[in-house]
């Protein structure tokens, strides 16, 4: 639940509690749920259904990291609630508190907060928003859910919620054209309606995208990654000058010459040396600081 991380974009990962409810297509294969039933029997996962909150000593590691980090002046990305959702219904909201509190205890520590809700991050923000050392990711699988959340997402930067934003696209399952959420002078804000708001002189957009397609989970078949969904995505990254990280191709990649999966052996799809040299790009945005 702690320490290093083998997320490949972040140096480790927290958990300040554990469970969650499913609330997209992207769960169906969710590996955390997995993991729960592994170790508790899935008590954590579902409506109604209690999370656990890790141990003090869990939540002191993080205050360690943020001294070491402080010590060698090197910034750790941490990736935040791998085995849940921050911004859950179903979390006691003091417990987001005493996870605000330790953001701000740690401004030497570059948080990844990645959620599938969105909508709930305005009202549960701490008052008077993130840190600058905060990245919110919204969870997006295909063009119908980015067209109901990017633009919630975008007008959390909008707003001044929060300074960093980004997508984790993953699984990837139905290409998605990024372009109306990509930082741009006077582009257009898109709502959840298909409508555009105001346009400003200057409209902020996503600062990164991680890519990557669905692995297999607990004998789950995973569902088909087309790799050239990631190559679009590197395209219209590199235009617009947003960082963009492959993580993985899945356990289905569809789309490699000579045959799919010829030379993917790792299950996940997800060591470069076995890609085609151009989807090898692995990119951060400055959050907090330099990010190396």
């Amino acid at each position: 639940m702690g320490e290093n991380s083998n997320i490949p974009y972040c140096h480790h990962t927290f958990n300040p509690w554990i469970g969650c409810t499913k609330v997209s297509p992207g769960c169906e294969h969710c590996y955390a749920e997995a993991w729960d039933c592994r170790f508790s029997d899935g008590v954590h996962w579902g409506p109604g259904a209690p999370r656990r909150r890790t141990s003090v000593q869990n939540w002191n590691r993080v205050r360690r990291w943020n001294r070491e980090a402080a010590a060698t002046g090197r910034r750790t990305r941490v990736f935040c609630a791998s085995l849940a959702d921050v911004f859950d219904n179903e979390v006691p909201a003091e417990w987001r508190e005493d996870l605000w509190q330790l953001i701000a205890e740690t401004p030497a520590l570059d948080w990844i907060l990645v959620t599938k809700r969105v909508g709930n991050v305005a009202k549960m923000a701490p008052a008077g928003g993130f840190p600058p050392n905060v990245i919110i990711l919204s969870t997006i699988v295909d063009q119908p859910e980015a067209n109901r959340d990017m633009g919630k997402l975008v007008r959390l930067k909008r707003a001044g919620i929060v300074s960093k934003i980004g997508v984790s696209y993953e699984p990837g399952l139905g290409e998605v054209d990024w372009s109306p959420w990509l930082p741009k002078p006077g582009g257009p804000i898109y709502n959840a309606a298909g409508g555009t708001d105001d346009i400003l002189d200057d409209e902020p957009g996503i600062d990164w995208l991680i890519v990557g397609g669905e692995s297999s989970q607990g004998g789950a078949t995973a569902r088909p990654f087309f790799v050239n969904w990631a190559r679009s995505a590197i395209g219209i990254c590199r235009f617009y000058g947003v960082a963009v990280f492959i993580k993985q191709l899945g356990s289905s990649p569809t789309g490699l010459l000579p045959l799919d999966k010829a030379f993917i052996h790792d299950r996940a799809g997800a060591s470069p040396s076995e890609w085609p040299d151009d989807l090898r790009v692995r990119q951060f945005p400055v959050i907090g600081g330099y990010n190396g």
